[in-house]
């Protein structure tokens, strides 16, 4: 389910605003995060599906001991998930937080750094979205790692090796006009 691939379009009948729960499975993708390989999700990008460009919605299945993606931040982009069925565990800002049918949680940004692995006996399923900006920026805690994607451009620096630029420069003050009375 790579964010900025295509999403599949279903040839569907009917409505092109409306996803019928019978074309899921067509749509369905399986997709993992490169820097952990314990990472393991099969869903739809179901608003994307629909065309949807400014805003995610997605329907996510993590299978038993697998994991959503690895901890990470954002600094541009809101993000949320509902869950719908199985256990799990929320790694949200350096705390394991247990999870279960009907939890919901938030991260406004800038946000604090999570991730969600399957600790159930069955699939853990949620759904989950978000905003889609022309810029992000995300910090991956766990790795030393910050993501700069500017449209379809992605920069991943190694944190550490930042240097802070120092205060921006004013600009030059403009010359008040005289009034003319």
């Amino acid at each position: 389910m790579a964010r900025n691939a295509p999403a599949k379009r279903a040839q569907r009948k009917g409505s092109p605003f409306l996803l019928k729960a019978a074309d899921m499975a067509k749509l369905q993708e399986k997709g993992a995060h490169p820097w952990n390989p314990n990472s393991e999700l099969i869903g739809v990008r179901m608003g994307a599906a629909l065309g949807l460009r400014r805003t995610g919605v997605s329907f996510v299945r993590v299978p038993v001991g697998k994991e959503s993606f690895v901890p990470h931040a954002h600094a541009c982009e809101e993000e949320w998930v509902y869950v719908l069925y199985g256990q799990g565990v929320a790694w949200i800002d350096g705390a394991d937080h247990e999870i279960g049918p009907g939890d919901f949680m938030a991260f406004p940004t800038p946000s604090v750094a999570h991730h969600v692995r399957n600790s159930g006996y069955e699939d853990l399923v949620y759904l989950m979205g978000g905003e889609h900006r022309e810029v992000e920026i995300a910090d991956f805690p766990t790795l030393g790692k910050r993501m700069v994607r500017v449209g379809a451009d992605v920069t991943i620096y190694d944190a550490a090796s930042g240097q802070p630029f120092g205060k921006a420069p004013r600009p030059p003050a403009k010359a008040k006009r005289k009034a003319k009375r």
